[in-house]
């Protein structure tokens, strides 16, 4: 079972902005915007391109860790899609992981036109150490997040629903706001609920949200 996808008018027209490699290449700290994180390979670029329905608007590779900078996508004066270097890939060398790491645990915390972070969890291996890691830093910048487990495709309707059962009361144990959604970048599952959450958060005019709450049916 798939989405019939609607897409809002904010996420129609997306365009490449800028890679930043260090804080000073960062676009003016104003308006809105919403930053992706997530594995190295756990479908990242995907998602935003199927949530955007602009194939090639962010980079996608079949190698891991492909995004080694922070890349900052147009949506319109005001507001931007932020695509977060992907973390856990083991062949980066390990002075570039710590500057990625610095980079992302500054961007979270300081940017205060961040409205939320959608944060990508692979279904087959969720709530690694580092995504632990990650909604720890979320919890300290008070910052919500929205979780798409994603490739939920791989996996039959009833294990995928048990699954999201699982992660939803494990991220309860976040003071943060939390909310998780099946999503599948394939079967295009769970698109349209990704899309309003993007959408609220786009036109929020404070970084503080309430909960989001939303859950998807994944596809067969």
């Amino acid at each position: 079972m798939t989405d019939e996808p609607i897409l809002p008018p904010l996420l129609r027209h997306p365009q490449f902005l800028i890679s930043a490699h260090n804080a000073d290449q960062w676009p003016p700290d104003h308006g809105a915007e919403v930053a992706f994180a997530g594995r190295s390979n756990v479908g990242k670029s995907s998602a935003i391109n199927t949530i955007t329905s602009r194939r090639g608007l962010a980079r996608t590779s079949k190698i891991p860790g492909r995004t080694q900078q922070i890349v900052f996508f147009r949506l319109d004066d005001d507001r931007r899609l932020v695509d977060l270097p992907g973390y856990g890939y083991a062949k980066v060398p390990e002075s570039l992981r710590r500057h990625w790491g610095h980079m992302i645990e500054r961007f979270l915390a300081t940017r205060l036109s961040l409205r939320g972070l959608i944060l990508l969890m692979d279904i087959r291996h969720p709530l690694t150490v580092l995504d632990r890691q990650m909604l720890g830093w979320t919890e300290s910048a008070d910052l919500t997040v929205h979780v798409l487990v994603t490739k939920s495709d791989k996996l039959s309707r009833s294990k995928a629903q048990q699954c999201l059962r699982e992660v939803t009361i494990q991220l309860g144990g976040f003071s943060n706001a939390v909310s998780v959604q099946l999503f599948s970048s394939l079967t295009r599952s769970g698109c349209t609920t990704a899309r309003e959450v993007l959408s609220k958060w786009l036109t929020c005019t404070e970084r503080k949200m309430p909960r989001t709450q939303g859950e998807d049916i994944p596809g067969p």
